[in-house]
């Protein structure tokens, strides 16, 4: 996309593991991004398990059940939306549930 090359966000593909994992450290150096991140092997079984390519946001319950599953992006990309759900299900948790 013409925004990613004006933000300098063009990367080679990934040949390697160590490849791939400098391009998401650039996600936290350059974003400030602090969320927990998993960085998907070079045999790209998240994406195919989740279909979350180009991105796509996921709210998944401790074990794995996927609680919240969002448009695949760009266009069905919906930060806020997943948000609301996000603190729909916080609100939800009893408190002392821990977490």
């Amino acid at each position: 996309m013409d925004s990613n090359r004006e933000e300098k966000f063009v990367f080679n593909q990934p040949r390697v593991f160590a490849e791939r994992r400098d391009a998401a450290k650039i996600l936290v150096d350059r974003l400030g991004y602090r969320m927990p991140l998993a960085i998907d092997g070079m045999d790209n079984r998240a994406d195919l398990a989740f279909a979350a390519f180009p991105e796509r946001i996921y709210i998944m319950a401790p074990g794995g059940r996927i609680l919240y599953k969002g448009g695949l992006g760009p266009f069905g990309f919906h930060p806020d939306e997943a948000g609301r759900k996000l603190s729909e299900i916080l609100a939800a948790v009893p408190s002392g549930a821990g977490g």
